[in-house]
């Protein structure tokens, strides 16, 4: 029987909700399927939220999971609410950089600074 593992960490800070990626590769379609339900679980339970999705742990991410930031963003963006992405590996942010997606999302060096900035929005 095949494995099964938490695909996301859910952790909440004061102001902030942060999921965390916990695998390091994020390429099968059933896997991508699998977080998006959990981090919309997390953003439904709350009217707003203030989500940081900590990519630390990933290396490899399919095309796929772009167009699930850009679904998580959309719903965020509906309930009025705050992301950030962080800690992103440098060979990722280069994805980002060529999809322009580094302009569409706000990209942070850690966990630490992402929360910061949105203590000092609100």
């Amino acid at each position: 029987m095949a494995e099964i593992k938490p695909r996301i960490s859910v952790e909440y800070s004061e102001n902030a909700t942060i999921v965390t990626f916990t695998d390091e590769k994020i390429l099968e379609e059933k896997d991508i399927q699998a977080i998006q339900e959990s981090i919309m679980s997390v953003v439904e339970q709350s009217e707003r939220i203030n989500l940081i999705l900590d990519f630390c742990n990933v290396r490899y991410l399919s095309s796929a999971v772009l167009g699930l930031l850009i679904r998580v963003s959309k719903r965020i963006c509906e309930r009025e609410s705050q992301l950030r992405l962080c800690n992103i590996n440098p060979k990722l942010y280069e994805i980002f950089k060529i999809t322009r997606l580094n302009k569409a999302f706000d990209i942070y060096r850690d966990v630490e600074s992402a929360v910061k900035d949105l203590s000092e929005e609100t």
